[in-house]
């Protein structure tokens, strides 16, 4: 396998992990990899009446992996963002911006409210 066939599926892998975490804690998943001209968002996921947009990175470890996010990818995910809220159907509902960090072991971190950039 190519190493970025192999990329692909890790983070496919690693969206799972998330996804199944934000559901253990009573959460819906409205989309995955949602994607527009500006990039695409991870995980976009309805969570105690608010609109959970989450970044996954998945990396060897937690810390690591908390810090895999660029300035370039904060501007980006938020644009995203954005475009997703101003298409909703419905009243504007709350949202935040959660980083999602995975280690090679499967362990997982939810950094909720980070406001990147």
């Amino acid at each position: 396998m190519s190493r970025g066939a192999r990329a692909y599926h890790n983070g496919m892998a690693a969206e799972d992990i998330a996804a199944r975490a934000y559901e253990a804690r009573g959460g819906q998943v409205l989309a995955r990899r949602w994607k527009v001209a500006e990039g695409e968002i991870d995980l976009i996921v309805a969570l105690d009446g608010m609109t959970v947009f989450a970044e996954v990175k998945a990396r060897k470890t937690l810390e690591s992996a908390m810090q895999a996010i660029s300035p370039h990818q904060q501007a980006r995910l938020l644009a995203c963002a954005a475009q997703y809220l101003a298409g909703a159907d419905g009243p504007d509902s709350d949202c935040r911006f959660d980083l999602v960090a995975i280690d090679r072991n499967g362990r997982i971190k939810i950094l909720e409210n980070v406001l990147m950039g």
